[in-house]
């Protein structure tokens, strides 16, 4: 089993560590929690094991449905080993209801299911608070050209209507997601990061109670691992 060396990248979250084999890396999930661009900050007991638990369910789902990830094993509770990946620092987010941001910036109604999905994307860095990208900025900034736009549009798609009926199937609602690419050693693109309720935006199906960070984004502190540990009994079936 790979071990983990040097520390190559410290996130807001995750921590991310090389191994002795130079084509995979050690992914730490912590219990911090943040919003806000870093600005709120906590430490939820269990977060990191929840979500990386989580990530390792939703990529195995993922991967049995024809979508390459970065996922290899889940080798502790809170540490995934996974292919090495050099980031497209592009957020691609999938709405599926229109809330949130979507709402606060354009005339449609909170809670409106969106038919056709809306896919945005945006430019990740914190430096510049992560701005909305179109096809054009991404090709003038070199991120990425315009045969790879596509592929993150149709993976993205397609990762949604897998998502969406898995979800559908424990009584979730997925209203809306952050994914990330990356390129690996070949220079193919597959899915990176994590898919947990960090990323998404997750409603209960009957009730409609939100089961995701959002709960903390509103200062609901007391109900956010609950809501996380909901979510993670329902994936492994419990």
């Amino acid at each position: 089993m790979s071990k983990k060396e040097e520390l190559i990248y410290d996130g807001k979250v995750k921590s991310v560590f090389a191994t002795e084999n130079p084509q995979e890396v050690i992914i730490k999930f912590r219990d911090d929690m943040t919003a806000g661009d870093g600005e709120k900050k906590e430490v939820m007991d269990n977060k990191g094991s929840l979500n990386a638990v989580i990530s390792s369910i939703l990529f195995k789902v993922l991967e049995d449905n024809g979508i390459a990830t970065q996922f290899i094993e889940l080798i502790k509770p809170d540490e995934i080993l996974s292919k090495r990946l050099e980031m497209i620092p592009i957020e691609v987010i999938v709405r599926n209801i229109a809330t949130g941001s979507l709402v606060r910036k354009y005339p449609i109604e909170d809670g409106i299911k969106l038919n056709p999905p809306i896919i945005q994307m945006d430019f990740k860095n914190d430096k510049f608070h992560d701005p909305m990208l179109n096809d054009s900025i991404i090709k003038s900034l070199g991120i990425a050209n315009q045969e790879e736009i596509d592929i993150l549009k149709y993976r993205a798609f397609k990762i949604n209507d897998i998502l969406k009926e898995f979800f559908d199937k424990i009584g979730i609602i997925l209203v809306d997601f952050k994914i990330e690419f990356g390129k690996d050693n070949k220079g193919n693109i597959i899915l990176g990061d994590e898919i947990s309720p960090d990323s998404c935006r997750l409603w209960d199906k009957e009730t409609l109670e939100m089961l995701d960070k959002e709960l903390f984004r509103e200062g609901k502190y007391d109900k956010v691992m609950t809501a996380y540990g909901e979510v993670y009994k329902r994936i492994i079936g419990e």
